[in-house]
C-alpha cells in the first residue's frame, strides 16, 4: 500500500492505535494460557503417577483420580476457549488493517469477532474457576483417604 494523501497515513496510525488494545488483550490470553496448560502438566502427571500403581493401590485413589479426570476436561475446553478467543483477537485486528487497506467498512465484523472473543474469554474464565473449584475438592479428598488409613 503507498500512501498518496497525509490522510492514509492518518488512517493506518488511527488503525494502529486501535489494534494496541487487542493486542495486549492476546498477551494476556497468553499468560491464562501458560497458567492452565501447567496446571494441565501437573494433573495429567499426577493421574500417571496414580495409574502406574498396582490394582490394589489405585483403589485408594479412585476418586481422585475421577477428580482429576473432570479437571482436565474443564481445563481442555479452557484452553480451547482462550484459543478461540486469541483467534477472534486476530481476525479482528486484520480486519481492522484489512478495512483501512481497502477502503471497506468492516466495522460489523471486527465488532462480531471481538464479542465473540470476550463472550469466549469469559466462557473460558469459567471453566477455569471450575476446574479450580475441584482441584481444592481434590485436596480435601485426598486429607480425608489419609484420615482413612
Amino acid at each position: 500500500m503507498i500512501f498518496n494523501t497525509p490522510s492514509d497515513t492518518l488512517e493506518v496510525s488511527a488503525a494502529i492505535r486501535d489494534a494496541v488494545a487487542p493486542v495486549f488483550l492476546l498477551t494476556g490470553i497468553g499468560s491464562f494460557l501458560g497458567v492452565i496448560v501447567n496446571r494441565l502438566g501437573r494433573a495429567i502427571d499426577r493421574a500417571r503417577h496414580l495409574n502406574a500403581l498396582n490394582v490394589e493401590q489405585r483403589k485408594k485413589y479412585l476418586e481422585e483420580l475421577d477428580i482429576i479426570g473432570q479437571r482436565t476436561t474443564w481445563m481442555r475446553w479452557s484452553v480451547g476457549l482462550f484459543i478461540f478467543a486469541g483467534l477472534c483477537i486476530s481476525l479482528s485486528i486484520a480486519l481492522i488493517f484489512i478495512a483501512v487497506a481497502s477502503k471497506i467498512n468492516l466495522s460489523n465484523y471486527v465488532l462480531s469477532t471481538f464479542i465473540t472473543a470476550m463472550f469466549s474469554l469469559i466462557f473460558g474464565i469459567l471453566c477455569f474457576l471450575r476446574e479450580i473449584i475441584l482441584a481444592t475438592r481434590e485436596v480435601i479428598t485426598r486429607h480425608r483417604q489419609d484420615l482413612h488409613e
